[in-house]
């Protein structure tokens, strides 16, 4: 793994965990991309990792207590401010209750409360798949998230605890190259400054009555989680979203709607002045020809048959509007995928006029709806590039490169 980045200071902060010799891996390669790392270990991550391993690599003391440390006697400031990028690997559960909640009683905790703001901060959760999916340990997730805390999501294993789910480390390259995207992202972090980003997420809810609607299956993360990162390089974004359980991403205008019809309207609005559109949403393209205005009675109303027609193709019309006022403006559809992802992408591609395609199979565990993570290929003119496994987040940094390129060649 090489880098052009001019020496980033990373500060790595080690949880207790058996995921944590992982950590080693990744410190290696961050060196190996000219990185300084630093080590900040709880005490519990000492047993795992001993100080000798992470002495011997960083040539650097360990700093694991706010008291008695030779470098400074503000351990938790002086490393805080050191760093251009903190890591967190393997995070615990625990520390990331502290991080969400504003504890500072070890110094991890407290120097992770001390970092500046425009320092990035990225955490690799690594925990047995109970702790992870528990409803504290999400809600603190999509806490920090909100505070623009960068995840690498852990992976579906075997875990040392011998459960097979969610909760394992996601790979070391991920992690490291997750860590280099965000020290690049502090060095320029606002590079679609001036721009104007659409995105839609979600599903739509076409009404069969008040109360029964036809939708597509759709989580929403991945439009929610590209609207996040177009909103951290300084885009004044859009959030185009059908019905989600999600919080709308810090800095991001989110207009909610519910049926295609009103997310045609709302996005064709919102890309008047936008110079991209992405179109992450899960659009149902057939809806009811005549919905009820009441409840139908199964007693007496038998729904034997929906007449349906289709909706309106946002994407299309988009590919149509996108060159109307003279400027080079970007359109990025979506294919959701069950066959022949790749021909179908570039179909796709040409029959929208649209100048990338994010195409996933869908029938994969790691790609499903509602998942954590993405396994996409993009198609556009220039070519294909499939990428690995990647939490959704990633995902959408390596998706805003692309956008990024695709304007400036205009």
């Amino acid at each position: 793994m090489s880098s052009n980045l001019n020496g980033p200071q990373v500060l790595l902060c080690v949880n207790g965990g058996i995921a944590a010799y992982k950590a080693v891996e990744v410190l290696r390669l961050l060196q190996k991309a000219d990185c300084k790392v630093r080590v900040a270990s709880t005490e519990d991550g000492l047993r795992f990792v001993g100080a000798a391993t992470w002495e011997g690599l960083t040539h650097q003391s360990v700093a694991s207590s706010l008291y008695g440390w030779t470098e400074s006697a503000i351990p938790h400031i002086m490393l805080s401010e050191w760093a251009d990028v903190v890591l967190v690997c393997p995070a615990t559960a625990n520390t990331m209750a502290k991080m969400a909640a504003g504890i500072a009683d070890d110094l991890v905790s407290t120097t992770l409360l001390a970092v500046p703001r425009t320092t990035p901060v990225v955490v690799a959760p690594a925990m047995n798949v109970n702790m992870w999916q528990a409803a504290p340990t999400q809600v603190n997730v999509r806490t920090l998230r909100e505070r623009g805390v960068r995840f690498v999501m852990p992976v579906e294993g075997r875990l040392a605890c011998d459960a097979v789910g969610e909760g394992k480390l996601a790979s070391v390259d991920q992690i490291a190259r997750a860590v280099l995207d965000a020290a690049g992202s502090r060095a320029s972090s606002r590079t679609m400054a001036g721009r104007s980003v659409v995105v839609t997420a979600g599903p739509t809810h076409e009404a069969i009555d008040p109360v029964r609607y036809i939708a597509n299956a759709s989580s929403g993360k991945m439009g929610y989680a590209i609207a996040a990162e177009a909103a951290r390089r300084g885009a004044r974004t859009v959030l185009v979203s059908g019905p989600t359980a999600l919080e709308a991403p810090v800095g991001v205008e989110r207009v909610d709607v519910v049926s295609a019809a009103q997310m045609h309207e709302a996005t064709l609005r919102a890309f008047e002045g936008a110079d991209v559109a992405i179109c992450a949403a899960a659009v149902a393209d057939y809806t009811p020809a005549h919905p009820a205005d009441h409840k139908l009675k199964k007693a007496h109303e038998h729904l034997d048959t929906i007449e349906l027609k289709e909706t309106k193709d946002i994407l299309a019309e988009l590919g149509r509007r996108k060159s109307q006022d003279g400027r080079a403006r970007v359109v990025v559809g979506f294919a959701a995928e069950t066959n022949d992802l790749v021909a179908n992408a570039q179909a796709k591609l040409e029959r929208k006029g649209c100048d990338l395609v994010v195409a996933n199979d869908v029938t994969r565990s790691d790609s499903g709806f509602g998942s954590a993570t993405n396994h996409v290929t993009l198609v556009s003119a220039a070519g294909i590039r499939e990428l690995p496994t990647l939490a959704k987040e990633e995902v959408a940094v390596h998706l805003l490169d692309e956008v990024e390129r695709l304007l400036k060649r205009g």
